[in-house]
């Protein structure tokens, strides 16, 4: 990917924009912001609002908040450490070559254990650095604004997966864990992504029903065992025939896609393809 070609950040003026801190009265308020925002003359009034919040909070690498002439760009510092997953590559689960051995390769790990969903392809590595602070932000932090060039990034990254698909399906929380944590990020990153590519999002159509332990610290079989009869297609009649990509933030083992994907087949899907934003390699 090219530094210059990186995504600008949504338009800063809505409310998930602004820090966490912003300070709840005042002239330059959240509410002030929100007013202009709904104003009837939303062209003139949106400029303005963002000229002010400009203002009030300059552009600045969303990885490490260094000072940037717009937002959305990654530092050079940080641009720098990000890995990047580009190829050559796994063509079935996406994990990058530590050489190029020529198109078309798929990994021993692959063949000797294929996966579920047919391809997967991913933004960065997900290790300690800017990738995973961008990850943490949005996901723990509250940073939906994150989801906006994050999703651009995901869009490039799996374009040829999505030319042929029909429609993106996020991986869906439980709802205690949904109420916990306001949001979902899969289905911001899945939104962000439609945005970017024109498909058709549906954040309904995977419901998971059983609420499962946390996967960190499990081994890959832990992993899957958690998730068994986890998800569950809402409405089979609309996965039939279509071509799904399955959006997450992050894959580790790759156990969570593959539980999502096992039902929309099963439900009558043609194919199932993953794109998440990070990917957890422990071997090439």
């Amino acid at each position: 990917m090219d530094a210059r070609h990186a995504p600008t950040l949504p338009d800063a003026a809505t409310p998930a924009a602004l820090p966490p801190d912003a300070p709840s009265g005042g002239f330059f308020s959240r509410g002030f912001v929100r007013s202009m925002e709904r104003s009837k003359s939303g062209g003139i009034f949106r400029h303005a609002a963002q000229q002010v919040v400009d203002v009030i909070y300059p552009p600045s690498c969303p990885a490490c908040h260094a000072a940037m002439q717009q937002n959305g760009l990654l530092c050079a510092a940080c641009w720098a450490r990000t890995p990047f997953v580009e190829r050559p590559f796994c063509e079935r689960t996406g994990a990058p070559f530590a050489q190029d051995l020529g198109a078309g390769l798929i990994s021993p790990q692959a063949m000797a254990d294929p996966p579920v969903w047919g391809r997967a392809r991913c933004v960065a590595l997900y290790q300690e650095g800017p990738a995973r602070r961008l990850v943490h932000a949005l996901k723990y932090g509250d940073r939906m604004d994150y989801a906006g060039p994050m999703g651009q990034w995901m869009a490039r990254a799996g374009a040829e997966l999505l030319a042929e698909a029909d429609l993106l399906v996020p991986i869906p929380l439980h709802r205690r864990r949904l109420f916990q944590r306001r949001f979902n990020q899969a289905a911001a990153l899945a939104q962000a992504v439609s945005q970017a590519s024109g498909l058709p999002v549906d954040p309904g159509l995977l419901a998971r029903v059983r609420r499962t332990a946390p996967q960190v610290g499990l081994s890959r079989a832990q992993r899957a065992e958690n998730l068994q009869g986890a998800f569950q297609a809402s409405d089979p009649a609309a996965v039939a025939g279509r071509r799904i990509v399955l959006v997450d933030d992050v894959m580790t083992s790759g156990a969570t896609c593959n539980a999502a994907a096992r039902v929309l087949l099963r439900a009558g899907a043609a194919s199932v393809d993953a794109l998440t934003f990070g990917r957890v390699v422990t071997s090439f």
